[in-house]
């Protein structure tokens, strides 16, 4: 296989190899041409999550549900964050009453709660909502990057 970083597609659940340096450049899955490093936040499934949490980039994922009310308000911030983290970390939803299995898996009790992946691991967690600028500002620290 070519020599890159492991980037599982959220839309298709496809495993890419992206050279480190294209990332911020917009690289496209080989199956299903979705923009692997965008501004966009994808829901995906469990199976997605499974393989998606062992890539080499950065993962931040928001456990949700549509009847909780401060899922529904931290939307559109988790939203903003994935513009201003575009390139550089991924973001995805996964709502927990659809799929129960990934929040037993994960450990999840309360939500609205955030892991961020990295290198194939668990890096961090926080849970309840909060303005986007912190949750840019808890993955930038978590990773150890600038501001």
């Amino acid at each position: 296989m070519a020599e890159g970083l492991r980037v599982t597609c959220l839309s298709c659940g496809q495993a890419n190899r992206v050279p480190a340096g294209k990332l911020a450049a917009g690289p496209k899955c080989g199956v299903c041409g979705a923009d692997l490093m965008g501004a966009k936040v994808t829901a995906i499934d469990a199976d997605t999550l499974r393989k998606a949490a062992q890539d080499d980039t950065p993962l931040l994922v928001d456990f949700w549900a549509p009847w909780c009310g401060p899922c529904r308000q931290m939307a559109p911030q988790f939203q903003a964050a994935a513009g201003r983290l575009a390139g550089e970390v991924r973001l995805a939803k996964i709502d927990t009453q659809s799929h129960p299995a990934a929040a037993q898996r994960y450990g999840i009790q309360g939500i609205p709660a955030f892991i961020l992946f990295a290198k194939g691991r668990e890096r961090a967690r926080a849970a309840g909502a909060r303005p986007a600028a912190d949750l840019v500002a808890f993955v930038r620290d978590k990773l150890g990057v600038g501001p």
